[in-house]
């Protein structure tokens, strides 16, 4: 049954910041900020060799007619696979390619299963952002269960790949757990720079943190949300009505439409979710491709890891309470 935790619940806002937006000033000028996100999450999902009850029937090539079977499905173990054997290395080929470097969702557990991914994606400057232990649905945990799931993921992580992470994205949590996530930094003794649990703007903003309600100004530290999106997500590549097809032409003009509004209305952040297993593959690797070359040669376009634009925005824009825009409202 899911539990949730009236007092850490964050709040809802359908206003944002109105007719105007807001500018985030991004660094030299920049009209846009583009994040490329890589979820990794090849050796975390359902597996009955795992001792869950089912394989696992979301986001692989049959679509909503694969897995779910209460034994081993090597059709979809192996379409996994793919994305850590191959995939993943051709979407770090083409950050190396043009220079860039991206935020890897990273589920603790694929982690683990290849290390000298892990390794070589810290190697390359790619920001390790927590996105679970392993990519299940944890809906019905309790709070403590919560916390201690979120502490797991971080210490497996850091173990594997040297990096302890400044940002989260779960997706997959209870009602609770994004305002858990800044609690269990704090006791760690860190400090969570951002979190994307959110998918409501097209510009970082702050919020008061729930727990920090009783305390003085001075001591409130809010919370950073940078926003994550689902329609330019290449899982729409498995889901309906998604792109429609198997192709990366339609996925390629979708994010460069995408684009093209963003950057004609200036001082917004685009943010490109991948899956090593799904835009890994050769075709939609070439739209991908096609994509990041339409982009380079645009000026004005700040292609930077979450960690960035969150430290940019944090020192630009300095929490303040009552304030999405912080101390630059």
């Amino acid at each position: 049954m899911v539990h949730v935790e009236e007092l850490i619940q964050l709040p809802r806002d359908f206003e944002g910041f109105g007719e105007h937006s807001h500018d985030p000033k991004w660094p030299n000028g920049a009209r846009i900020a583009v994040s490329f996100v890589l979820n990794y999450e090849e050796g975390g999902e359902r597996n009955v060799l795992d001792g869950d009850a089912t394989s696992e029937p979301y986001l692989w090539e049959k679509g909503p007619s694969g897995g779910g079977r209460e034994h081993r499905h090597l059709n979809g173990e192996q379409d996994f696979e793919y994305g850590s054997r191959c995939g993943g290395w051709r979407i770090a080929r083409l950050m190396q390619e043009f220079g860039w470097n991206m935020t890897i969702f990273a589920v603790a557990v694929a982690m683990e299963r290849n290390p000298s991914f892990a390794k070589a994606c810290v190697r390359e400057g790619h920001e390790i952002c927590a996105h679970g232990y392993r990519w299940l649905d944890i809906w019905d945990y309790g709070l403590e269960e919560d916390k201690s799931y979120i502490k797991k993921t971080l210490l497996k992580l850091e173990e594997v790949t040297g990096e302890f992470p400044d940002g989260a994205y779960f997706g997959r949590g209870t009602p609770n757990t994004a305002s858990l996530l800044p609690v269990v930094w704090k006791e760690m003794g860190r400090l969570m720079l951002y979190t994307s649990e959110v998918y409501n703007d097209d510009v970082p903003y702050w919020i008061d943190h729930p727990s920090e309600k009783d305390l003085p100004n001075e001591e409130k530290e809010g919370l950073l949300m940078v926003p994550y999106n689902y329609d330019c997500n290449d899982g729409k590549f498995h889901m309906s009505p998604g792109f429609t097809s198997s192709a990366g032409n339609t996925y390629e003009a979708y994010l460069k439409d995408a684009f093209d509004c963003l950057y004609r209305e200036g001082a917004k952040m685009m943010t490109i979710p991948l899956h090593s297993r799904i835009t890994g593959k050769p075709g939609r690797s070439e739209a991908l491709r096609k994509f990041m070359m339409y982009i380079s040669e645009k000026e004005g376009v700040w292609v930077t890891t979450r960690r960035d634009i969150a430290k940019h925005y944090r020192s630009t824009f300095p929490y303040k309470p009552g304030s999405r825009a912080g101390g630059g409202s």
